[in-house]
């Protein structure tokens, strides 16, 4: 793409003046009414403009290496710039199996990266990455190629969110015969039952899942391995297993009143408000009634998510309790700007100690104690430390609890020999993503703890050339 570019030289001295093309997006008042994607983006001529502004930086080009997954975005954006859109999408899928994906939830690593940042803006690449995806698959430009002739190899994929995702295509790719195995009732994981739609439609996942189908991937639902059926029992079908279970078990705080009705971990919230019913769980298939006072505890993506679900599902008052302040608080800061604008308050350096019920047996109030911020903790934040008698009390109808996530502990206690650690995280070899278990590779958030879609994409990646040269019988360790 370099020579392309340079038979194409741009000016960047004119360019860096260039403003950013604003991207569509619906207004407060109309996107609370429903659960529609809140984000448009671009139009074929907004995003030609948007990306006209691309400086096309001399390697190496701080976009791509603020990428995980490496994606060639000097040259995506070039095709854009020309108003090749298809051509652009294609760029964007060579290195991520999910452009359409990454374009909308990602928190645009790439776009930290850029030096436009430090002008009038980073160039919207995330929202381009999108627009162009979407554009490529209303032309079936993204469908996936296949050898004629099969390798005979047999791959075991377990679970179909980000990383088993990219692990089915490399392999489907290569000629293998790949069956993904996923404990809820349809494919795709958490970018099914854990993002709500109005940052991803169903829709573009369920795109996604039938290219695989279409490729020859096999699927196998309501299935959860280490229970229904063992790794142990894989290998003897397979020749090789991989392990993207993600991180879906939520944590709790384990304070009184913690188990009232009306208080909801995370995912079970999201799940019954955001996923159509007849994919769901029987016992999951009811939308919960919030009331008019809604408290989210905690303060990552997934409680901004919750609130605007909240808000969404009629609450009047919606608040995110923060034990920490704004600096401290993880997450994609735009989140939080479109959660504000929604209605949704966010209390700092407050925590909740206990809840109690009212008289029909359902939380009623909480008590929360305001904090301050003492030293730097393991995690390089600033401690929170109780303020003595600064407890009060607030009226909750609906509280949910978004306190953190970990990985299945089930793989490890009923795999002799898989190796974990930290309450269910696998151990890796980082290099490769090769487990202690001979024929077993990981990747993704249960290998690592919850974290980014691209960052799934790209470990996943690593563990599918190392599985590829584990099936054809050579060394797949970093030499």
């Amino acid at each position: 793409m370099l020579s392309e570019i340079e038979s194409h030289p741009v000016d960047r001295k004119a360019r860096v003046q260039l403003k950013p093309v604003g991207y569509l997006k619906r207004s407060a008042a109309e996107r609370v009414c429903d659960f529609d994607e809140v984000i448009l983006g671009f139009n074929g001529d907004l995003a030609a403009e948007e990306a006209a502004r691309c400086l096309q930086c001399p390697e190496p080009q701080p976009c791509m290496l603020n990428c995980p997954a490496g994606n060639d975005i000097p040259a995506a954006l070039w095709h854009i710039s020309q108003s090749e859109f298809i051509a652009a999408a294609q760029v964007f899928a060579a290195t991520s199996p999910l452009p359409e994906v990454c374009g909308r939830v990602c928190p645009n690593l790439c776009q930290e990266g850029c030096v436009l940042s430090q002008r009038w803006g980073a160039v919207s690449i995330g929202k381009l990455e999108a627009f162009v995806a979407d554009e490529a698959r209303l032309a079936d430009g993204l469908m996936i190629a296949v050898p004629i002739e099969k390798t005979g190899h047999r791959v075991a994929v377990v679970g179909s969110g980000p990383a088993g995702i990219t692990v089915a295509e490399d392999m489907i790719k290569l000629g293998h015969e790949v069956t993904v195995f996923e404990a809820w009732p349809e494919p795709g994981g958490v970018l099914i039952y854990g993002i709500p739609n109005f940052k991803l439609d169903k829709s573009i996942v369920m795109y996604k899942i039938q290219d695989l189908l279409d490729a020859g991937v096999k699927f196998v639902t309501n299935t959860r391995v280490g229970e229904d059926i063992t790794v142990d029992e894989l290998l003897g079908q397979y020749d090789a297993v991989f392990l993207g279970t993600g991180a879906g078990v939520q944590a709790a705080m384990n304070i009184p009143g913690e188990d009232l009705p009306g208080i909801f971990k995370s995912t079970d919230f999201l799940v019954r408000a955001n996923v159509p019913q007849d994919i769901l769980p029987e016992e999951q298939q009811t939308i919960p009634d919030v009331g008019q006072k809604v408290a989210v505890i905690g303060g990552g993506d997934t409680a901004v998510d919750c609130a605007r679900t909240a808000i969404r599902l009629g609450a009047e008052e919606v608040h995110i309790v923060y034990r920490r302040t704004e600096a401290e608080m993880p997450g994609n800061a735009g989140e939080r700007k479109i959660c504000l604008e929604e209605g949704v308050q966010i209390d700092y350096l407050q925590a909740p100690v206990e809840y109690y019920p009212g008289e029909n047996g359902r939380v009623h109030s909480m008590k929360i104690v305001k904090m301050e911020l003492g030293e730097p903790d393991k995690s390089g934040r600033r401690r929170p430390i109780p303020i003595e008698g600064s407890e009060f009390i607030r009226e909750v109808d609906t509280v949910v609890l978004a306190v953190g996530y970990w990985p299945d502990p089930l793989l490890g206690e009923k795999t002799e020999g898989l190796e974990t650690h930290k309450w269910g995280l696998i151990k890796v070899d980082e290099s490769n993503g090769a487990t202690s278990k001979d024929g077993v590779f990981a990747a993704g958030d249960n290998v690592h703890g919850p974290d980014l879609v691209i960052t799934a994409i790209a470990s996943a990646h690593r563990a599918a050339e190392s599985i590829q040269k584990y099936l054809e019988g050579q060394v797949y360790l970093d030499e």
